[in-house]
């Protein structure tokens, strides 16, 4: 197995692990307003829209999720780029990085990889960049050693 497809993979298991994180949230969180709705005392009222707030911010995180899941769909391991395209893996001087979706640091086969997406401000600079290109980001000069 490819390095890109090892990482591919492991972009999609830490998604679906959120998805399914959020899922059983998204339920506990509405089993719990159903018994207080049957209690339905005055001071319930507070907890309830306490719940409700976490529903909320929950099924955000799970559509956000969702979206990244959707975008790793689209990532076709097999095809080589010249320049950092969705599903690139891009060494620099200073660290190497996989395009995909926002998920941090990798640790794969002795490197270390950041998976990160083209709206990331370092994913708007490495866009179209190629083998030898060089961008600045916090004070730190990238230069781009390879392209798989």
């Amino acid at each position: 197995m490819t390095t890109k497809l090892k990482l591919l993979q492991i972009c999609n298991d830490l998604v679906d692990k959120r998805i399914n994180g959020y899922k059983e949230e998204i339920s506990l969180i509405k089993d719990a307003i159903e018994s207080s709705d049957k209690g339905n005392l005055e001071d319930d009222d507070v907890g309830n829209s306490n719940l409700l707030s976490d529903l909320e911010k929950n099924l955000g995180y799970l559509a956000d999720a969702q979206k990244n899941k959707a975008q790793l769909l689209l990532i076709k391991p097999n095809i080589v780029n010249a320049e950092a395209v969705l599903g690139s893996i891009v060494k620099t001087n200073l660290m190497n990085f996989y395009i995909a979706v926002s998920l941090g640091k990798i640790d794969l086969e002795d490197e270390s990889y950041y998976a990160i997406s083209f709206s990331s401000p370092i994913g708007q600079l490495l866009r179209n960049k190629k083998v030898n290109d060089q961008f600045e980001f916090n004070q730190s000069k990238y230069i781009i050693k390879e392209i798989k």
